[in-house]
């Protein structure tokens, strides 16, 4: 392969979007971290969850990967998603569809691409740290926990954790992608 080849198919994998979830997703959360756990550290593709898969990564890891599913459950049903509801709560979408085909949501380990002819999808960086790292479009910071790129629709919350994204900030976060579309 040529050297143009090399870095053409190079910057291609760069925005490809790596992490757990549905292709035909309308909402992205993005995180710096991924479960270090079987073919996860290494991961190079978007891939659904297996009924299941879930379970066995809470069971293998720390504690914070329970907490990411659960708040990432819990931000889905105040959001009032199609699949929590159908599920019946939160933790049984968790248990049962979170992150697996056919769903509507990832959770990404790359980094952003905003796609300005996706206008469907909804972008969440999940950590103020994390977003400073990443070259994102200009922000509005509206406190000390949420920022917004309307155009790009796009929000910074507090990480997954019920420390930093209590159970008000769910709603805060619910309500500000309300505002950019109703994806429920």
């Amino acid at each position: 392969m040529s050297t143009a080849g090399r870095r053409a198919e190079t910057e291609h994998n760069a925005e490809r979007e790596v992490g757990l979830g549905a292709s035909e997703a309308d909402l992205e959360i993005y995180l710096a971290n991924r479960p270090q756990l079987d073919d996860y550290p290494t991961l190079n593709h978007l891939k659904p969850l297996l009924p299941g898969e879930l379970a066995h990564i809470v069971a293998n890891t720390s504690n914070h990967w329970r907490k990411v599913f659960n708040v990432y459950a819990k931000f889905l049903e105040a959001l009032n998603w199609h699949g929590v509801t159908a599920a019946g709560s939160w933790q049984d979408y968790r248990d049962q569809g979170l992150l697996q085909s056919g769903s509507r949501e990832m959770l990404l380990f790359s980094r952003p691409v905003m796609d300005p002819n996706n206008t469907s999808r909804i972008h969440i960086i999940a950590g103020k740290t994390y977003a400073a790292q990443l070259s994102l479009p200009p922000l509005t910071w509206l406190d000390a926990h949420f920022a917004i790129n309307r155009e790009a629709r796009l929000i910074v919350c507090p990480y997954l954790d019920y420390r930093q994204l209590s159970n008000e900030r769910i709603e805060r976060l619910a309500n500000l992608v309300r505002e950019l579309d109703d994806v429920g």
